[in-house]
């Protein structure tokens, strides 16, 4: 799916009103119809009271036609108008009207001399006051009502965006913000809505159709994307039914020092059970034993250091080499490493110690091989970068920036784990849920992205595709087992499940 800015979302709603055609007035009660529904199936509008704040734009506009139809439904409805002197949208006034006309509609106007409202905790709030055209921080009265709101334990349902919140990048807002427990985005997601420092404020974010014009989404060019199912199904290769293990790639996983196996069979396992043809795994001479009793099904080549890695195996037989999981940072470790890229003309996986090791020492960097996939989580990459970032957004350019720069691929971890290219693309992920956040589930995404790389996927397939279903098979863990309750070997247990959903 793609993400378009704030710009783009106007010019759509500009393109949708020209060539579908239809009138913005008639476009305006779409969306409010989309939310409408919403609000139908998903709370009792026969028995709450719903509270609605309208600025007087077009998101207030929404939120008027939501109020009449609400009402229509004999719905218990009253509406404030913040009137504030800030003048109204043509398409807001008519709203504004056609209240007015409804019967046993209820609307009082908010001034800045006016007492606000009492709330009462079972009544349901419906945000409509700003926009995602907003561009500077609310102050002021605006400011009051939205502290109000955000002081009430109501539960909150915010049009399009939560009030206050710009629809891109939040640097540099300081200003009073909605905090939502749902929004009820228009047609397409929010690019805030996935920053830590900005999301949180959408709460949950649900996607309602408003039907802008498909000839606009299919042709205007982003460089911003969400990746749902549709996305990586199309990617997954068929298995031929004549194909031998030989088909599906031979995998060399590099992990582990004394007192780590847990992560390299953890990599290992999830390896093989993302479908992988054969996998070696090299290892301290210490772990051996341990990795041919966990995992049967690899192959062991024992480093002839007994407690870290200090050789680098050689590479002319694997399709996919990754390193890092429990590696340790021992100077030969290092030295190691240092040939591994050096030798290496295909994609490496490098997460967790690899990582470090390159961390400090940059001029690793320039040897790492095109097309290449590392998997930081926000301290790790910060690390990599070799700077710390005030805010999310300011990491992200950073982060596309750095995939340019050296052409590999970043898959840094999080809510909605965000890779970029040497495109300069940037895909968040659909999937996954704070369950994950547990040790060894880093390693679990190695393995995989090791399976797919060594099955011939290329690395932006295999990272995506790899991030979707780690993601994935933690969702069906969690909702067999709960979020509090999952370690890192149920993600692995899951991915079956996983690839019968995908393929479904």
């Amino acid at each position: 799916m793609k993400i378009f800015s704030t710009n783009q979302v106007r010019k759509a709603d500009i393109y949708t009103i020209a060539h579908e055609p239809i009138a913005s007035i008639d476009l305006m009660e779409r969306a409010a119809e989309s939310c409408f529904n919403w609000l139908i199936e998903n709370t009792d509008y026969k028995n709450k009271q719903y509270i609605i704040f309208c600025g007087t734009g077009n998101n207030g506009g929404d939120g008027l036609a939501v109020a009449r139809m609400l009402t229509e439904k004999k719905a218990k409805v009253c509406t404030f108008i913040l009137d504030y002197g800030s003048g109204k949208s043509k398409d807001f006034a008519l709203n504004e009207g056609r209240l007015k006309n409804t019967q046993k509609s209820k609307i009082l106007y908010l001034t800045p001399e006016s007492s606000l409202p009492k709330l009462n905790a079972d009544d349901i709030i419906v945000d409509a006051i700003f926009g995602s055209g907003l561009n500077k921080p609310v102050t002021g009265f605006p400011a009051e009502v939205i502290n109000h709101i955000n002081a009430c334990s109501c539960f909150t349902i915010s049009v399009d965006i939560p009030s206050g919140l710009f629809g891109d990048d939040n640097r540099g807002n300081n200003g009073a913000i909605v905090k939502a427990d749902v929004t009820l985005s228009l047609q397409f997601p929010k690019m805030s809505f996935f920053f830590p420092d900005s999301g949180p404020y959408a709460g949950q974010w649900v996607i309602v159709p408003i039907g802008l014009h498909p000839d606009f989404i299919s042709r205007e060019e982003t460089s911003v994307y969400f990746t749902l199912k549709e996305d990586v199904k199309p990617l997954l290769k068929k298995r031929n039914k004549f194909a031998h293990k030989g088909h599906f790639g031979h995998a060399l996983l590099i992990a582990g020092a004394k007192g780590k196996a847990g992560a390299a069979v953890l990599a290992a396992r999830a390896c093989l059970r993302t479908g992988v043809g054969l996998l070696t795994t090299h290892l301290p001479a210490c772990m051996a034993d341990i990795m041919q009793t966990a995992v049967p099904e690899a192959m062991v080549n024992a480093d002839f250091c007994v407690e870290h890695i200090k050789e680098c195996p050689t590479l002319v037989t694997y399709a996919a080499v990754a390193a890092g999981p429990g590696l340790g940072k021992h100077d030969d470790t290092k030295n190691a490493l240092e040939i591994l890229l050096r030798q290496c003309l295909n994609p490496l996986i490098l997460d967790a110690d690899a990582l470090n090791i390159i961390s400090e020492n940059p001029e690793f960097k320039n040897h790492l091989p095109a097309h290449s996939i590392i998997t930081p989580h926000v301290k790790e990459f910060e690390r990599f970068a070799g700077r710390h970032f005030g805010n999310s957004f300011e990491r992200f350019e950073h982060q596309k920036a750095l995939s340019v720069k050296h052409k590999i691929y970043i898959v840094l971890k999080g809510a909605y784990t965000c890779i970029t290219t040497p495109e300069g693309t940037a895909h968040f992920n659909a999937t996954g849920n704070p369950g994950m956040a547990t040790g060894g589930s880093g390693d679990v995404l190695t393995g995989i992205l090791l399976g797919l790389l060594a099955q011939g996927y290329s690395s932006f397939e295999c990272a995506v595709t790899g991030v979707y279903i780690h993601g994935l098979a933690g969702d069906l863990a969690a909702a067999d087992l709960t979020e509090h309750a999952i370690i890192a070997t149920d993600i692995i247990n899951y991915i079956p499940m996983a690839y019968k959903y995908l393929l479904s």
